[in-house]
């Protein structure tokens, strides 16, 4: 079983937007939004690149989403599953934020 991971400094992350970390041997993206952190699978499986985390972060209704850089597919930041094909989707982790670091379980 896995456990919370430290991954960095809250202050080293940018406010709505996402960064990349290496977690266990897998390629995470984190993002930071209104105070929480989420984290998926940096890997986008239709562009089959690690970008993820380079992708825009917005609202799709109530959906916390990011596009994807290359083919702008939304997926919802809490469960993964892309807006535009519900077959699609990407691995997401718990993520936390505790005393000023985040912690990641992969």
């Amino acid at each position: 079983m896995s456990e919370f991971q430290s991954v960095c400094s809250v202050n080293d992350l940018i406010p709505d937007a996402g960064v990349n970390a290496l977690i266990n041997g897998k390629e995470v993206a984190i993002f930071y939004i209104d105070g929480k952190v989420y984290a998926i699978s940096n890997y986008d499986p239709v562009g089959k690149a690690n970008v993820l985390s380079r992708g825009i972060t917005g609202n799709i209704g109530d959906a916390l989403v990011v596009a994807a850089p290359l083919y702008k597919e939304h997926y919802n930041l809490e469960t993964g599953v892309c807006v535009e094909d519900e077959s699609l989707s990407v691995p997401v982790y718990k993520a936390k934020i505790e005393e000023g670091v985040v912690f990641v379980k992969v």
